[in-house]
């Protein structure tokens, strides 16, 4: 899959240096259909998202609700059509919003 085509449907910027780098990230599961998008109806989905990856891994201090906000607002970006959005874009649409792609290269 072409993610930085993918992410460019998203935002105009794209740093494909932070795109490789969350590939990275999300190693193996990529391989996995499932786990290699996001489903932005699946609650307990969303928790993890935002318990491993918004609070593990860009380390954010945001309160639950500020989160949820955050993960509803990409969800949105992201087209209520489009029911399984790939990971790569969300998290790359999740880094950016809150200034964290240069964690990711």
């Amino acid at each position: 899959m072409d993610y930085v085509a993918d992410v460019k449907k998203y935002t105009s910027n794209v740093n494909e240096a932070a795109v490789e780098g969350i590939v990275k990230h999300c190693g193996i599961a990529l391989r996995s259909r499932d786990a290699a998008t996001v489903s932005c109806s699946q609650k307990s989905e969303l928790e993890t998202v935002r318990e491993k990856f918004l609070k593990k891994k860009l380390a954010l201090t945001e309160g639950d609700d500020a989160l949820d906000l955050a993960l509803k607002e990409i969800c949105e970006k992201m087209g209520t059509s489009n029911r399984n959005k790939s990971r790569v874009a969300f998290y790359y649409l999740l880094a950016e919003k809150f200034g964290k792609l240069s964690l990711f290269g």
